[in-house]
């Protein structure tokens, strides 16, 4: 098996051996099936893409297809341990709506997502006057399926209206490293944040 990204392999260290994972938005299934492997996890998948759910059965995953915007109605209060989100926040039609979902079906959350205030970003509009594209962000305007850009910052606010408890965040450069600055200003040198939370 592939090693995985810097991001996903911080998401994995924050699940304890054993527990019960619901991986939303969980394209090929690689990182259930290294939770699985090495912290003997058990859970489920959720995708909508037909191709990431063909995939993520290849890799032995339990996947349900489903669509993150319809809720998750299916699954009962506290059900599983860690409820994780990564890279897809942005991409879903009412991001408070389903933070506040992923908090009812699980004890804890995991998020991550791009940081549209990252400075090369910023630098990019401000300059070019154009749409920023970046690693993390690597899509078009006219074919990107992301819509709503969030910040840092942006997320924490929303965390702290929805009653939300940040426990962890960490944030990474552009090339899925941790440098110094990122840690005093994080809302300008972090291309991705990664967090975990509970509810308050």
């Amino acid at each position: 098996m592939s090693p995985l990204r810097e991001d996903l392999q911080i998401v994995a260290d924050w699940v304890a051996p054993g527990q019960r994972v619901l991986d939303l938005g969980c394209g090929d299934g690689m990182l259930l099936r290294h939770l699985f492997d090495s912290r003997q996890a058990t859970g489920y998948g959720l995708e909508i893409d037909p191709e990431g759910i063909t995939q993520s059965i290849a890799n032995g995953i339990n996947v349900i297809e489903s669509d993150l915007d319809q809720g998750l109605s299916d699954f009962e209060n506290d059900a599983f341990d860690q409820v994780i989100l990564t890279q897809t926040i942005q991409a879903v039609q009412r991001p408070d709506a389903l933070l506040q979902e992923m908090l009812r079906v699980g004890r804890t959350g995991i998020v991550t997502f791009p940081n549209f205030a990252y400075y090369r970003l910023r630098y990019h509009l401000a300059v070019r006057g154009r749409m920023p594209m970046s690693d993390a962000l690597s899509y078009a305007w006219y074919e990107t399926p992301n819509i709503h850009f969030c910040t840092i910052r942006d997320f924490e606010v929303l965390c702290d209206e929805l009653g939300i408890h940040i426990l962890e965040r960490r944030v990474l450069s552009h090339d899925l490293k941790r440098p110094v600055l990122a840690r005093v200003m994080p809302n300008l040198f972090g291309e991705v944040a990664l967090y975990r939370i509970c509810r308050a």
